[in-house]
């Protein structure tokens, strides 16, 4: 059944779908009348007094008022505030609209506010449109990309949009990446080569020219590079952690180490691969994972690398965490303790 109500919840880790999900909306309100009037409002900012004044009052010339909220968790963050918005929903004079704009990181496991659900669910029963958006994967953006440039009247060969997909770190599968930016990184670029290109289709060659390498930082990509012991790697993706606190790393690599070490300890004591899911209580493939990185230690090598987080704790404390020392800080680390000079399986492969 059609949304029939003058309001809309829009949700997702795709800022730029998310962002433009009241455009249908606002069409459908103003139908062959004029274009509603945006007015943006940010939920930390705003109240629902404020947004009932904007949609309350039914436009008496011209166009109606879309009231776009932005964030809305804190307009519903006590039973009372949730009471408030229910009126609000209510409130909204014909011809006018408003919708919510709830962007998710998808990369974060954390419980989000039950609040915010409730309200998705108060707007379905008013007869509003509810969507999630989910940022394109990596065998999705690629059409994704050629159908914003299809909206545009952008002309873009396939090839090349597969490319500027890869740029903007589409093809990064790890579950840890903030993904909410890569759709309008893809079409900021994508209207930079239009600029360049006019009237000629862009190519793979135009991509390679005018668009830098924006793939994101992954820890779980990380880890497991020096888990595997891909050095090289490891300190390629070291350097896209920038916003991951010093602390923070330490705190994920040490766990990994740890984990390895008590893995390494069993794999030598004869312990076969298949019981460490009910030994240390892992999930069948993440200790295939581990037993696999395990292996590519000794134990010796494993205690030093441990006490070197210490030293490259104590370092990024004593200069900060996100300057030219701090990588090379990171850098030395896996030089000393996770490259190595030859193949080593120490461990006996069940």
């Amino acid at each position: 059944m059609p949304p029939s109500a003058p309001i809309g919840y829009y949700w997702g880790d795709d800022s730029y779908s998310v962002s433009h999900g009241p455009d249908a909306l606002a069409a459908r309100v103003a139908g062959d009348g004029p274009p509603l009037e945006r007015m943006r409002l940010s939920g930390a900012s705003t109240n629902a007094d404020e947004i009932m004044e904007r949609v309350a009052t039914a436009t008496l010339f011209g166009g109606g008022t879309l009231v776009v909220v932005a964030e809305p968790a804190p307009l519903v963050a006590s039973k009372a505030l949730v009471a408030k918005m229910a009126r609000v929903l209510e409130s909204v004079a014909t011809g006018n609209a408003l919708a919510f704009l709830d962007t998710v990181d998808g990369s974060n496991s954390s419980r989000r506010p039950v609040s915010l659900e409730h309200l998705r669910a108060d707007v379905a029963a008013a007869g509003g449109e509810v969507r999630e958006f989910k940022a394109p994967n990596r065998e999705n953006m690629p059409r994704w990309i050629a159908e914003r440039a299809r909206e545009r009247g952008i002309n873009i060969a396939l090839p090349a949009a597969a490319l500027l997909a890869e740029r903007v770190g589409a093809n990064v599968r790890e579950g840890d990446v903030d993904r909410r930016r890569q759709g309008e990184l893809a079409v900021s670029e994508l209207e930079k080569l239009a600029i360049y290109r006019l009237d000629a289709q862009i190519t793979p060659d135009d991509v390679k020219a005018l668009v830098a390498d924006a793939v994101p930082g992954s820890t779980w990509a990380f880890l497991d590079a020096v888990g595997l012991r891909r050095a090289p790697e490891a300190a390629a993706l070291a350097e896209r952690l920038d916003d991951t606190p010093g602390p923070l790393l330490i705190t994920h690599l040490h766990r990994r180490i740890k984990e390895l070490i008590d893995i390494g300890d069993l794999l030598a004591s004869g312990v076969p691969a298949g019981s460490l899911v009910r030994t240390l209580k892992l999930n069948p493939y993440r200790a295939e994972r581990l037993a696999e990185q395990a292996r590519m230690w000794a134990l010796p090598e494993l205690d030093a690398a441990m006490a070197g987080l210490l030293e490259l704790d104590l370092t990024l404390k004593s200069h900060g965490g996100g300057d030219i020392r701090r990588r090379a800080a990171i850098s030395l680390w896996i030089a000393e303790h996770v490259r190595r000079g030859g193949a080593n399986r120490p461990f006996p492969t069940p």
